[in-house]
């Protein structure tokens, strides 16, 4: 008879888990509450998100826009709440991936991983060139290329930056979590003190009352549905940023108490994104002393907090934003790479056994963190000379990303209806008997807002000269070529090697020797 060779130690709670899926424990567990949450929080990156898209939600909904943040919250909120049970009994590194591989079945599981990866990457290019739109309003040094007003000045000063972030993102991930993890956290501990500060300033500065957020600026006048088409284009600023709440449980092999600590990070990253950045959307529109003029459907936030504190106080918080952004694509990158140790830990990848190798020094895998930076400053060459090109792409891995959404809660749905879904037991989180309406709504938002997210509208792919229909159409051409080509690669190369890989796989005990009773 032999057993499963078990972790001993006092990890061996943590490691539990982990041998349900024929893996060894190989990562260093180091990560405990406040990290696993700050790994949450970081990817939403509440300063990121609203700093980077306010300009666009404005521009194409008007103050009204601001009822998406809640709209996008409920929705997404439902989708947390699916991923907290999941973590709750499956914290693994992938998170994505291994729960619809085990939820669903492999072939579902490598195409949401698939989809996942290539929207991490292209997201960690998109969150990059954030930096562009802060560093040049603190000062005109950090405009290194023109002067800002030729054609692609902007663009190619974009990626500049943008290359320079993804360079310290990429040495970070590779000397370890505990590095990480600590950089992380302490930009995370400066940005949630920053965005409160922001919160206080704003609403000592108000100059109109709430009923802000029920003027639409005659947005509507130019769609065929009023304000509702402006309304849902505008609503994908919000979708944009509220998502990557599954980092923390992405986190799980090197966290501890994983089961426990991920799905409480889940929920609590998500809430406090919702509230905080729904404080400083709503409390902006209400400081600002103009709602007229382009330079809030051009500059956004930014120009709102230097108009409303002034430019020594207004620069010193976009340093805070600067901040932010750093976390946010250190984040991104981290999430990106767990994925990828995942898939490759399943021979799912090519050059798996390489993609998989944990640095005995470091505990990380260094290839992955060294390979998904490369391609995703390679991403970011497309900014330069088309930068609309660039808009359909990061579009594309917004889309992606909540079609890998749907990749878990769908089969995890279809478990339920047949009964055989089991959430962690031992008191850990647990949906009980809401589960099932929680899970129906979670695949009804996302299947609703993939649509909205895909639909060929020209005031999202294509807004300016020049007019292209593959720009128009581009996100879904594109999508159905990453997720077509993919598959097939998968399913005719790929698939015939899966299976994990033998180094990282958990053995068998070998029995004790019997030995015969002494005589007497």
């Amino acid at each position: 008879m032999t057993t499963t060779e078990q972790p001993s130690g006092p990890q061996h709670h943590d490691d539990a888990e982990l041998a349900e899926f024929g893996y060894k424990p190989e990562l260093k567990r180091t990560l405990g509450n406040f990290h696993t949450f700050a790994a949450g929080i970081s990817y939403i990156s509440i300063l990121t998100g609203t700093f980077q898209l306010f300009y666009f939600g404005y521009g194409s909904g008007g103050p009204a826009y601001w009822w998406s943040w809640p709209m996008v919250f409920g929705g997404q909120f439902m989708v947390a709440l699916c991923f907290a049970e999941l973590a709750a009994r499956y914290p693994v590194a992938g998170s994505v991936y291994n729960w619809s591989k085990k939820i669903g079945n492999p072939h579902l599981g490598w195409l949401a991983g698939w989809m996942m990866l290539i929207a991490s990457i292209v997201s960690i290019s998109a969150v990059a060139l954030a930096y562009q739109l802060t560093l040049p309003q603190i000062s005109d040094t950090f405009q290194f290329v023109g002067d800002g007003t030729g054609k692609y000045d902007v663009a190619t000063n974009a990626v500049v930056l943008a290359t320079v972030l993804i360079l310290f993102t990429t040495l970070v991930n590779a000397f370890g979590v505990k590095l990480m993890a600590t950089i992380n956290s302490a930009g995370v501990f400066i940005e949630l003190i920053a965005t409160v500060v922001l919160i206080v300033l704003f609403a000592v500065h108000i100059t109109r009352g709430p009923q802000v957020v029920t003027e639409t600026a005659g947005t509507g006048a130019g769609h065929s549905s009023g304000y509702l088409g402006a309304f849902l284009v505008a609503s994908l600023a919000s979708a944009y940023v509220m998502y990557g709440f599954d980092t923390a449980a992405s986190l799980g092999e090197e966290s501890l108490d994983p089961s426990r600590n991920a799905p409480r990070a889940i929920i609590r990253a998500i809430v406090a994104s919702f509230v905080l950045g729904g404080l400083v959307l709503l409390l902006a529109l209400m400081s600002v002393s103009s709602l007229k003029g382009e330079k809030l459907s051009t500059d956004g936030l930014q120009y709102i907090v230097l108009d409303v504190l002034g430019p020594t106080a207004g620069k010193a918080m976009l340093w805070c934003v600067l901040i932010a952004v750093t976390v946010c694509a250190l984040a991104v990158h981290t999430a990106a790479i767990r994925l990828a140790f995942a898939m490759s830990r399943d021979n799912n990848l090519p050059a798996s056994a390489l993609m998989a190798r944990v640095s005995p020094r470091f505990k990380t895998p260094v290839l992955p963190a060294v390979i998904i930076g490369i391609l995703a400053v390679a991403i970011l060459v497309v900014n330069i000379r088309q930068p609309q090109i660039f808009t359909v792409v990061t579009s594309i891995g917004i889309i992606m990303i909540y079609l890998a959404y749907l990749g878990v809660t769908a089969p995890m749905l279809v478990a339920r209806l047949r009964g055989t879904w089991q959430p962690a037991g031992d008191g850990k989180f647990s949906l009980g008997r809401w589960g099932l309406l929680v899970n129906v709504l979670a695949v009804v938002w996302g299947a609703v807002m993939t649509i909205n997210l895909i639909w060929p509208r020209a005031e999202v792919y294509n807004a300016a000269a020049p007019f292209h229909w593959y720009l128009r159409w581009g996100a879904v051409l594109f999508v159905a070529v990453i997720a077509g080509g993919g598959f097939a690669y998968y399913w005719f190369v790929q698939r015939h090697r899966t299976g994990v890989l033998d180094e990282h796989r958990l053995q068998p005990a070998v029995p004790a020797p019997l030995t015969a009773p002494a005589a007497d």
